[in-house]
């Protein structure tokens, strides 16, 4: 991978981001959503300790092409030695934009002390971003977080300050799930903490959580004032929420969901992954994609067992195939008893 031109990464309410989905946001994922409009995308979260170790899992999840910029690599880890390394060697491979994860959630990843964890321990929170920041250049690196760890908001006064010392450290942007660990996903976002939260920083703030359609994101812009939204279970259901969010910035209404539309969504990610992740695992992954995509049309059930039996591409089509024509003809009956 060769080093990247550009000077700074767009930020802004018409540039939307995808988030680092672990799991999701591979290749052929980062590029589907771009071409529907993703301004930035993030890879999957990568182990600072992997990549320094040569794990060859992690090295998989770097996989990227030109056209798959601009890229923001994300980390975790909670040790400012391997953030360190970590960053060094991807700057060396060409890599220009990092992230480290303050906000994952996962047991697993609280466990080490990283993710959310983090939190607990702003002290070497801000140790592990200046390493960061001391290997890839002020600027480069970003943080994302959550409001904190347990089930209660802790006061917005310590998040502020937490956030105001990454900036003065050279933070090129936050990223805020305003929702602590504890919750998970539960409860809705707090878009008063990000309206505070943006109105003291002079870097952009990103937010990211709820924004399940192009009109949650615009929504969010409206009330909280933030510099831009980063869609991930959006993005993971619906790949051009993308262009839905710029049609909508442009006052114009998304395209309808229609079969075809949706049709030509995962025959492109189908294309994609063939090309760029060839083997078994790429048909496995589309298994457990396409149902996402395709959950709430008629038909659905049938066609997800049908997939969970195929063992080969051939067999991907022909459920694909059988499936269509009875969409189509259920969405024309539609039309017609409507019009």
């Amino acid at each position: 991978m060769s080093p990247s031109p550009d000077a700074s990464l767009p930020t802004g309410r018409d540039k939307p981001w995808l988030a680092p989905l672990a799991g999701f946001s591979d290749l052929p994922f980062r590029l589907l959503c771009r071409e529907y409009g993703a301004a930035v995308c993030a890879t999957e979260m990568v182990s600072a300790k992997g990549l320094v170790y040569g794990n060859p899992g992690t090295h998989d999840l770097l996989a990227t092409l030109p056209e798959d910029r601009p890229l923001v690599v994300q980390l975790f880890g909670a040790e400012a030695d391997f953030l360190l390394r970590a960053v060094t060697l991807l700057c060396e491979s060409g890599y220009n934009w990092f992230d480290l994860n303050m906000g994952c959630s996962v047991p697993k990843v609280l466990r080490q002390g990283a993710g959310a964890a983090m939190l607990g321990n702003p002290d070497n929170a801000l140790r592990a971003a200046k390493a960061m920041l001391t290997a890839a250049g002020k600027s480069k690196v970003g943080f994302k977080l959550r409001l904190g760890l347990g089930t209660d908001q802790p006061p917005l006064s310590g998040l502020v300050d937490f956030v105001l010392r990454l900036e003065d450290m050279g933070a090129g942007w936050i990223t805020l799930h305003p929702r602590t660990a504890k919750q998970g996903f539960g409860g809705t976002m707090n878009h008063t903490v990000l309206a505070k939260l943006a109105q003291r920083l002079s870097l952009p703030l990103l937010a990211s959580g709820d924004l399940f359609s192009a009109e949650d994101g615009i929504r969010c812009l409206e009330h909280s004032g933030v510099a831009g939204v980063m869609y991930a279970r959006g993005a993971m259901h619906n790949p051009a929420v993308f262009a839905d969010h710029l049609a909508l910035f442009r006052g114009c209404p998304p395209r309808n969901p229609d079969a075809g539309r949706l049709r030509a969504l995962i025959v492109r990610h189908i294309t994609l992954a063939r090309r760029l992740s060839p083997g078994k695992a790429a048909l496995l992954k589309m298994r457990t994609v396409i149902p996402r995509y395709v959950r709430a049309l008629p038909g659905a059930r049938t066609l997800c067992d049908r997939l969970c039996r195929c063992s080969d591409w051939r067999e991907l089509d022909r459920a694909l195939n059988f499936f269509w024509p009875a969409v189509e003809q259920q969405e024309n009956a539609h039309e017609r008893h409507t019009s």
